[in-house]
């Protein structure tokens, strides 16, 4: 994520879409936001990111507790808000 993302906004966004607990919500996008930094860039600078690898990625962190659905439930909230605010998108 970028710093321009206002994580409370965030948070609130993806908490009102998924009905998940904030401390579940953290979780996952503590743990993706880790792989993303992993992740290789494009020539354009662009991260292109396989949401089954990444869903088994969080699902793989110990501490995680949630389901596939779950996790990607979140997945796709944030993204949904990502997009709705400009910052991401999918690459056809």
């Amino acid at each position: 994520m970028t710093a321009s993302v206002n994580e409370q906004e965030l948070l609130q966004f993806i908490m009102g879409k998924t009905k998940a607990e904030p401390k579940q919500i953290e979780l996952v996008l503590k743990h993706e936001k880790a792989y993303i930094a992993k992740a290789e860039q494009g020539s354009k600078g662009a991260v292109d990111i396989d949401s089954d690898d990444l869903i088994d990625h969080i699902l793989g962190r110990p501490d995680v507790k949630l389901s596939e659905l779950a996790v990607d439930t979140i997945l796709e909230a944030e993204m949904e808000y990502l997009m709705k605010n400009g910052m991401a998108g999918y690459i056809d």
